[in-house]
């Protein structure tokens, strides 16, 4: 279906025209509809399949712009998810004029006070912030026609039901509700029961789900093995864009801090961050800037980043819907992605698990040879050579030098010690991962081994996401917030997600 067949404002439609959109999504061509027709609508929808416009689209299509009340409100799990939200909605409705503001914890709260005076039509932000704005009586909801709850089943697992039926108890008993979850598990259909009428259920269909255009693979390891082999896995693979998963806020740190200290392009991301440095490391992510994005799964849930070529389970998520979310960051927009999830021996039910669940079987991946890593690295600096001889308009200063270089070394000896300089042992610097509190053992009736690769010599990139188990409360992501901000329940269910496709790694080389 073509958005230009839906019944939207034509604002709207210049909006998603100039953003490159003909087509609609599964989820945005079965929703919309239901929405602008006025039903409540349970969307089982992964992040990264349209379904923020699925509902921005309808309800900035009914807001009325000459009135200043707040008419819609939607209630997201993370201040990352609410301030893309904001942003996309912002995007989307700004030929039209309306007024979208997030509201979040870990920011000046007065300024978010005065840009609630400024009359936004619609309410984008987290339970404990907009609790707090309610309190304060700088937020209120008696106007409010729709309520979204976005990310519903990671709401439910940070604990955000009691505050999710305190900001409903101050909405009008007649409204729209919207909600949309990756996953339908039995708490969230107890939620749809209590606060939705008669709900229209869209739900994509599996194979929408787990992304059939990633290529998955495991490598079986020892934990202090795993850092060097996914280092050299990156001078294999040489990632364009790649996200690395960890289970705790430590292990971001310690990953972070390691990939960096080998030339790695790359930075973290989790709940301990002040709200600008996770912006600033985002939107550096977004533009290009960084190579490799380390976070927690909580962290990252939510994020609508394209163009991630790799991504690397560095830890093992305990549940399956936390693989999918996790593999679903890249294989978008029509382009392949790669996924590798390093397992321990004792982590191997988890892996079973998961393939049982997304019905595809992960392809080992052996330790890539030594032959096989400077293959990769060598083809990074021809293409560095490449790239300096196409751009570089000043190269001509050295020709003085060279004339004398190559008076006294003959031209091999002249390249075999660039080479010897440019291409370093990664592994000649030293880094220790702590080891994290395994996950307890899961039986699992047949055992395979698994391998790795690496890439690029230089500007290294590395990212990672990884996800925490309840037990790791030193270490928990995403803890809830009070009306003042202040930590509550920590969040760190952990998913295993699927797998799809086998797929044969190249060197740079073989490209």
């Amino acid at each position: 279906m073509k958005f230009k067949e839906l019944d939207l404002d034509p604002r709207l439609l210049s909006a998603v025209d100039e953003a490159g959109f003909e087509e609609t999504t599964p989820i945005q061509a079965q929703t919309i509809p239901l929405v602008m027709t006025g039903d409540d609508v349970i969307g089982q929808a992964q992040t990264g399949t349209g379904k923020t416009a699925a509902f921005g689209l309808p309800l900035l299509n009914a807001v009325d712009t000459q009135s200043s009340d707040i008419q819609a409100l939607i209630i997201s799990p993370t201040r990352e998810l609410a301030i893309q939200t904001q942003e996309e909605l912002y995007r989307l409705g700004k030929e039209k004029h309306v007024k979208v503001q997030s509201v979040y914890g870990g920011s000046d709260i007065r300024r978010q006070i005065r840009a609630l005076k400024s009359h936004p039509q619609i309410i984008v932000g987290t339970p404990g912030r907009m609790l707090d704005h309610i309190n304060r009586h700088t937020l209120k909801l008696h106007t409010v026609k729709t309520v979204v709850l976005d990310e519903a089943d990671e709401m439910l697992d940070m604990g955000f039901v009691e505050d999710i039926e305190s900001i409903l108890s101050n909405v009008p008993n007649k409204h729209q509700t919207l909600l949309f979850s990756a996953t339908m598990p039995k708490p969230i259909m107890k939620i749809a029961d209590k606060f939705m009428t008669d709900p229209k259920v869209v739900k994509i269909k599996s194979k929408e789900l787990t992304a059939d255009k990633i290529e998955q693979y495991f490598v079986k390891a020892k934990e202090f093995e795993k850092f060097d082999l996914m280092t050299r896995l990156f001078d294999v693979q040489a990632p364009e864009l790649a996200l690395i998963f960890g289970r705790t806020k430590r292990r971001v740190d310690e990953l972070t801090r390691g990939l960096q200290a080998r030339g790695y392009n790359a930075e973290g991301i989790h709940g301990d961050l002040s709200q600008d440095k996770r912006t600033s490391v985002l939107r550096k992510f977004k533009a290009g800037k960084l190579d490799f994005l380390v976070a927690t799964d909580v962290a990252a849930r939510g994020l609508d980043i394209s163009g991630v070529s790799h991504v690397y389970n560095y830890d093992i998520p305990q549940d399956p819907d936390s693989y999918v979310h996790r593999i679903g960051r890249t294989g978008r927009a029509g382009h392949s992605g790669v996924s590798v999830t390093f397992v321990t021996p004792n982590e191997m039910g988890y892996l079973r698990t998961i393939e049982n669940l997304t019905k595809k079987r992960m392809e080992p991946l052996a330790p890539p040879t030594d032959k096989a890593v400077l293959k990769g690295q060598l083809e990074s600096v021809k293409q560095d050579i490449k790239d300096t001889l196409e751009h570089d308009k000043h190269l001509d200063r050295f020709d003085d030098a060279v004339k004398e270089l190559l008076s006294e070394y003959s031209p091999e000896d002249i390249t075999r010690i660039f080479l010897s300089e440019a291409i370093k042992d990664a592994e000649s610097v030293p880094v220790k991962i702590a080891p994290e509190r395994p996950l307890p053992s899961r039986k699992v009736s047949q055992s395979r081994s698994g391998h790795g690769r690496r890439g690029k010599y230089n500007g290294h990139r590395g990212g990672g996401d990884h996800r925490r188990h309840r037990s790791n409360s030193d270490h928990r992501e995403g803890g809830r917030r009070d009306d003042r901000g202040g930590k509550r329940r920590e969040h760190d269910n952990k998913r295993n997600g699927r797998s799809k496709k086998s797929f044969k790694i190249r060197t740079n080389l073989e490209k």
